[in-house]
């Protein structure tokens, strides 16, 4: 027994030294091959977004203007449109970009933009990337186009060494960016809780299950805040040029333009394609924009992924509102996982006579299991506390899954954007999103909640001693998690007592 525990400390001492060593061999790796600082092209007055953005600007001096983007296929039409507008660039960043029917619409569209001169930065996060570098490749070979990946894995090839480096470099490797922004021209941008793929514009029909999500579009003084955020997450060490990592591969740009030309014949891509005619722009919402000085963009510094400091990360901006609640909180999240000192906020605000509502996914729908598996371990007690709990799963199919990221608080402030409302955004991945205090925005935002809880499109949890039931309405009521296997259940139930809460 003794030589097998100092054989496994040996093995764990052996482990911590080739982490050490590898973690400071990345660093020397990511001081190299950072690429040059860029930033964001100033606004100017001839193009399209120019003419159509500054009148309203100058009509609201030191405002922003924002609208909710709801719609599934509206969000792709919006950022289709925008692409074909862009005249100076576009900045894009976001945590999964899949190379499928919108992903390759979307990809055309900003290689058609970087056709027409405009300067293209997307910036993408490693983890959903790994394993398809050729499509980002050839993007990057562009002229015009920079693709840069954060906190990237060195070892693009062979499946061996990637899972060396990735266990050695597993601390790091936990910390992901998960922001959402497309802005183009520093005039017009939407920021919220959307990929790039399939499942987020309403296009799936294969394995990935439709989601329902929300943006902001965004124009005038958030914009120069939005600028700032990107050009702080692309100057970073953390974003390394996808090309320093490929430093033997040609891209072929000529073969993925064909591969694009191929896709776009087909019947599916000119049906979606058809839906963002190029010269349209009623989707873009700029006629309809809520004009506000109190419309503010928050992010977490891209040294969060460091787990470096605390006092300017996200969660500082949002626990004040929560905290501070006279009367109402509403959460809106597809992973809710609040910890102990989360569930201690929420029972403590019930107990002063708030009321508490929480809106997130059935185990049915959820893509999770994991995150579920936690979710369900503070279920009774908040319920205990007097919180309510909906958990979403329409009455009939198809039935997405919840995907919005979403707060209210005494019906007077709201938050959307990429937060979820669990542990791993609080502490591990880097978050961006929107506060606001508009009126427009918030009855528009709290119908949004009241159709995601509608017994049409929600359980409403309840406690039957020491039991969780789930009611449609007074006709419809399971005592086990609707939709669901006794696997799934107990799957979910296991995962819920182990202690790695934080790391979901």
């Amino acid at each position: 027994m003794i030589i097998w525990l100092a054989w496994l400390a040996g093995v764990a001492t052996a482990l911590a030294l080739a982490s050490v060593v590898a973690l400071w061999s990345y660093g020397r790796f990511a001081r190299r091959a950072r690429g040059p600082q860029s930033r964001s092209i100033p606004v100017g007055s001839d193009a399209p977004l120019d003419r159509m953005l500054a009148p309203l600007e100058d009509a609201h001096p030191g405002q922003s203007g924002a609208i909710l983007s709801i719609d599934s296929r509206t969000a792709f039409v919006q950022r289709m449109q925008s692409a074909a507008l862009a005249r100076r660039s576009i900045d894009a960043m976001y945590y999964i970009w899949r190379d499928d029917l919108t992903g390759r619409l979307l990809a055309q569209a900003l290689l058609d933009a970087a056709e027409r001169g405009v300067r293209v930065r997307l910036l993408l996060d490693d983890v959903n990337i790994l394993g398809r570098d050729p499509t980002y490749l050839a993007l990057n070979s562009h002229k015009k186009i920079e693709v840069r990946l954060f906190n990237p894995i060195r070892a693009r090839e062979g499946s061996i060494r990637r899972g060396i480096e990735l266990l050695l470099n597993l601390v790091r490797y936990h910390r992901r960016m998960h922001c959402k922004a497309w802005i183009v021209d520093g005039r017009w941008a939407l920021i919220g809780g959307r990929n790039v793929g399939d499942e987020y514009f309403d296009a799936s029909r294969g394995r990935r299950r439709n989601v329902r999500d929300l943006d902001l579009v965004l124009a005038g003084s958030v914009l120069r805040d939005a600028a700032r955020v990107f050009d702080r997450y692309w100057n970073d060490g953390l974003a390394l040029p996808i090309s320093a990592l490929w430093k033997k591969r040609r891209s072929d740009l000529r073969a993925f333009r064909a591969r694009l030309a191929r896709h776009a014949r087909s019947a599916q891509s000119r049906e979606w394609r058809a839906l963002a005619p190029p010269e349209a722009t009623e989707s873009l919402g700029i006629e309809d924009l809520c004009w506000s000085r109190a419309i503010r963009l928050i992010a977490d510094p891209p040294e969060k992924a460091l787990g470096s400091g605390r006092s300017d990360w996200l969660p500082v901006e949002l626990q004040p509102m929560l905290r501070g609640a006279r009367t109402e909180v509403q959460i809106m999240t597809p992973y809710f996982v609040p910890g102990a000192d989360g569930m201690r906020d929420l029972v403590e605000a019930a107990s002063k006579g708030v009321s508490v509502t929480i809106i997130t996914n059935t185990l049915a729908v959820a893509d999770h299991i994991t995150v579920h598996g936690a979710y369900r371990w503070y279920r009774k007690p908040l319920m205990a506390a007097g919180v309510g709990l909906f958990e979403y799963y329409a009455r009939t199919p198809p039935r997405p899954m919840l995907h919005s990221k979403a707060l209210i608080v005494d019906n007077q402030r709201g938050f959307i954007g990429s937060f979820n409302f669990d542990l791993r955004s609080a502490f591990l991945n880097t978050e961006m999103g929107v506060v606001f205090e508009d009126d427009r925005l918030m009855d528009a935002l709290r119908a949004e909640f009241d159709w995601c809880r509608h017994p049409d499109q929600a359980f409403r949890l309840a406690l039957a001693g020491r039991f969780v039931h789930w009611l449609r309405d007074q006709a419809v009521r399971h005592k086990m998690e609707p939709g669901t296997s006794s696997l799934r259940r107990t799957v979910s139930f296991v995962i819920g007592h182990l202690p790695i809460h934080r790391l979901l």
